[in-house]
């Protein structure tokens, strides 16, 4: 499975490629509008169409081709026909993360479910990485079905933290190094213990 700091690095690199053209054919535009000798330079309308043709085509197969690399994408199409290997049951109440143990083993490559029930208030569920990037996350809404399932692919300690804003309170909801994934054949190297914040 391929990892999301593998995916926004790749999307870095095309989208600003793609934005360079884009650029281009506007830099192209005002270079024919405005003419040194005064006079427009109107280049031929089916180059000019034919350019914002195929940047179109190309912004809308970017999406075509990646939207299969976005880690949850597999999981969500497939969900119906995956059982967890781990349940991993969260309740969250009073702005505090009830959790089953202070540390949950994770094995490599199996689905874990994360069933994650709010008492009160609406919260986040967040894992993230040692250097604070986002693995994944869901919004928890209180009286509502709030499931996750995810399946780690690389070795690594992982933290939890709320995403939603729910108070001045929810700030402090962290807990750190409670995920832990083994078993794979290469580690995490954004979310190692020790590694510096």
């Amino acid at each position: 499975m391929t990892d999301s700091v593998d995916v926004l690095n790749m999307l870095k690199l095309v989208y600003t490629l793609y934005t360079l053209a884009v650029i281009s054919l506007i830099g192209w535009f005002s270079l024919g509008v405005v003419n040194p000798e005064g006079k427009p330079n109107i280049v031929k309308s089916s180059i000019f169409y034919g350019y914002v043709g195929a940047l179109i085509t190309v912004g809308v197969a970017i999406h075509i081709l990646t939207f299969n690399k976005i880690p949850w994408v597999e999981i969500d199409f497939k969900r119906s026909s995956i059982t967890p290997t781990q349940v991993v049951n969260v309740t969250i109440e009073d702005h505090k993360f009830i959790l089953p143990s202070p540390k949950i083993d994770i094995k490599c490559n199996e689905f874990v479910l994360f069933n994650v029930v709010s008492n009160d208030l609406t919260y986040g569920f967040g894992i993230f990485r040692q250097n604070s990037s986002m693995v994944t996350q869901m919004q928890v809404v209180p009286g509502s079905k709030n499931d996750l399932m995810w399946k780690f692919g690389k070795n690594g300690v992982y933290d939890l933290r709320s995403t939603e804003y729910s108070g001045p309170k929810g700030a402090h909801m962290f807990v750190k190094d409670v995920f832990e994934v083994s078993g794979c054949s290469e580690d995490d190297k954004h979310s190692q213990k020790g590694e510096v914040k």
